[in-house]
């Protein structure tokens, strides 16, 4: 029996998406599979709003960020109710499988659908980097690169008004940008939801930085959702010779077209979410660890939390 596969994004759009979804679909076409892409995430797949894809569907969108199917959250798609009428959606076409990009959510959307008989793969597709089972997700390098271009461009202002830049990065409840962006930025001091904060140290160790040190600026890397950087730069200005200011990134973090490394990091983990479904695989999510390729059960995933890599926090200690 020919296998139909389904190909939705969900969540927050992270660059190299369009990467994937390429790769999905034409590894699929290639062992003459039909594919069908989803748009909206699971929302396009509950109103059955799909079409089928050939080759050129996909053809010049391995460069562009967010993704061409669009993304939307949907968050009674753990209701019964509606995973029963995407499943008749899929019915319609004959779509058995399901691959999915996005992040823990999306990954519980999938969970929830093989528990009704769906076979599922999930690709990690989020710039937080916060899916475990992987070193990395599609999407991390690309964010990171634009904060450390966003961040390089304020030095250049900050150094000539002693300023001490405190600057927000995204990462939800993960630290991995803020720590990668601190080490490739030399940042002064680092604050992410792994290792916390003090805000007497954050100024005591400014003060020593300027009076000790002689700084003519300084760095200051926080990652969201964990203080309130204009307060924050308020202070510096209040208790030290910096001039403290505040700059939140935001969203342009997440657009933009994806880095080499996502394009291939991309491309590989596509191909190999096919060749897991093409073997029978199902109920799992994809990542690369060491290099190399693998697949953790989805329910595994979900309840393993996110390594903090200690070791790269201790050497940007040692070289802040």
């Amino acid at each position: 029996m020919k296998r139909t596969i389904g190909i939705l994004t969900s969540g927050g759009d992270a660059p190299g998406m369009n990467a994937a979804i390429r790769a999905v679909t034409r590894s699929a076409l290639a062992r003459d599979f039909d594919v069908y892409g989803i748009y909206d995430g699971y929302l396009g797949l509950v109103e059955g709003n799909y079409t089928k894809f050939n080759k050129g569907s996909v053809s010049d969108i391995l460069f562009k960020g967010g993704t061409i199917l669009g993304t939307a959250r949907m968050p009674e798609f753990v209701e019964d109710e509606i995973m029963d009428k995407a499943i008749k959606q899929m019915e319609k076409v004959g779509m058995d499988s399901l691959v999915v990009i996005g992040g823990d959510g999306t990954y519980r959307g999938a969970g929830d659908l093989c528990r009704k008989g769906i076979s599922c793969i999930g690709i990690p597709g989020t710039i937080d980097n916060d899916c475990p089972g992987t070193d990395y997700t599609i999407g991390f390098h690309t964010a990171l690169n634009t904060i450390v271009e966003a961040v390089d461009k304020l030095r250049d202002t900050s150094a000539s008004h002693h300023r001490c830049s405190v600057v927000q990065v995204m990462g939800n409840h993960c630290g991995d940008l803020a720590l990668y962006s601190a080490i490739c930025c030399g940042a002064e001091i680092v604050v992410t939801p792994e290792v916390g904060f003090s805000e007497s140290e954050i100024i005591r160790r400014l003060q020593h930085f300027d009076a000790i040190k002689k700084h003519r600026h300084a760095l200051v890397i926080v990652s969201e959702k964990l203080m309130d950087v204009e307060a924050l730069a308020e202070k510096i200005s209040e208790t030290t010779s910096f001039s403290g200011r505040a700059t939140v990134l935001g969203h342009i973090q997440r657009g933009g077209s994806p880095v080499p490394y996502d394009r291939l990091l991309a491309s590989r983990i596509g191909d190999y979410a096919v060749d897991l479904l093409a073997n029978g695989a199902t109920n799992r999510c994809v990542g690369i660890k060491n290099d190399q390729m693998i697949s953790t059960p989805i329910a595994e995933a979900l309840v393993q939390p996110k390594e903090f890599e200690q070791n790269l926090y201790d050497m940007f200690e040692r070289l802040a």
